[in-house]
């Protein structure tokens, strides 16, 4: 008991740590300034605008802890068609640019808040592409968590003004598409699952390596990859930032592995939401990202209905089916430390 209680003390740090470590790299990244040069707007300091490469960088350091994890762990061969894997990198890569892009125009905390949202378009695409029935209780959570998303991200046009709110409504639009690709993605992922239940290794192999070589054409099409050389080559410190990037994500995978195998799905999915509520109080703290009361308001009610699904959103199952939903819930944890 002992033991298990250490595992889960652990695991539960270890995700907070890597996580809060990862979504303060991610926003120092995408809104800080490297160097000092005058720019033409008047400011000090490049802003990094290279979200492809970013993505890239990501999608590749995912790649090889998925190899290293399937050379640890060796899985039954993978029958999964290609075109899933296609279909679902593409889906998977459009929702990490829209979401990095949009930390260009919204705080952090709005964007952890409406990630945390991903329940409404699963659910909206379950019941339109896949045919999908829910009890009332779901729709009721889903739809505290909706009212919880309206509260934080609307905004008082009265103290904005027209050019800040234009450019945070691009960030709104983006957070939306990202959010729908994320449905997308859980909808095509659920036909993998169906087809021939891959492990969550190889999901995470094949989906990170169709999604680094369509970011590597990308990146060679637009010429954002040499353009993102030179500019990491005259700000070395973004190698560092980098690098801490792809090791707190790599190690956060490792705790949810460990969370996921010892204590279920339901451990890890309140720990990895609790962990995203925190990092919204934390980005308040340490970046100054002010947030008015109804937004307060709105953070708690998006948490509550995502607590209250975990727990009271279940329906009884038989035992077979039960087992098969559980695999289903820790691999859909695993992949969700990706995004």
């Amino acid at each position: 008991m002992t033991n298990n209680k250490q595992t889960l003390v652990i695991s539960a740090v270890g995700i907070f740590v890597c996580y809060f470590y990862f979504a303060i790299l991610q926003e120092k990244i995408t809104r800080g300034r490297y160097g000092d040069e005058l720019q033409d707007d008047g400011s000090r300091g490049e802003r990094f605008t290279y979200m492809l490469a970013l993505v890239g960088v990501q999608c590749v350091c995912n790649w090889v802890f998925a190899k290293a994890l399937l050379t640890i762990t060796p899985q039954p061969e993978d029958g999964t068609p290609k075109a899933y894997y296609a279909s679902s990198a593409l889906t998977y890569l459009l929702a990490m640019i829209s979401s990095n892009m949009a930390l260009r125009w919204v705080a952090y905390p709005m964007q952890v808040v409406a990630k945390a949202a991903k329940p409404i378009p699963v659910m909206l695409l379950g019941v339109l592409v896949g045919r999908k029935s829910y009890p009332m209780q779901k729709y009721l959570f889903v739809l505290l968590i909706v009212v919880g998303v309206v509260l934080f991200m609307f905004k008082d046009s009265k103290a904005t003004t027209g050019a800040v709110l234009e450019h945070e409504t691009i960030g709104q639009l983006l957070l939306i598409m990202s959010l729908s690709m994320d449905g997308l993605t859980g909808a095509i992922q659920e036909r993998m699952r169906a087809h021939s239940a891959p492990s969550a290794q190889h999901m995470m192999l094949a989906m990170n390596g169709w999604s680094a070589m369509i970011v590597s054409v990308g990146l060679l099409v637009t010429g954002e990859g040499k353009a993102f050389v030179l500019f990491a080559l005259r700000h070395p410190e973004l190698f560092t930032h980098l690098t801490l990037l792809a090791l707190t994500g790599a190690l956060g995978q490792l705790f949810i592995f460990m969370m996921v195998s010892s204590f279920g799905a339901l451990a890890c999915s309140v720990v990895t939401t609790t962990r995203k509520f925190f990092t919204v109080l934390f980005s308040v703290l340490f970046f100054g990202n002010a947030l008015s009361g109804r937004q307060w308001v709105g953070a708690v009610l998006v948490f509550c209905g995502l607590f209250a699904d975990m727990f009271f959103g279940r329906k009884p199952a038989p035992v077979k089916e039960k087992l098969q939903k559980q695999k289903d819930k820790s691999e859909g944890e695993l992949l969700e430390a990706k995004r």
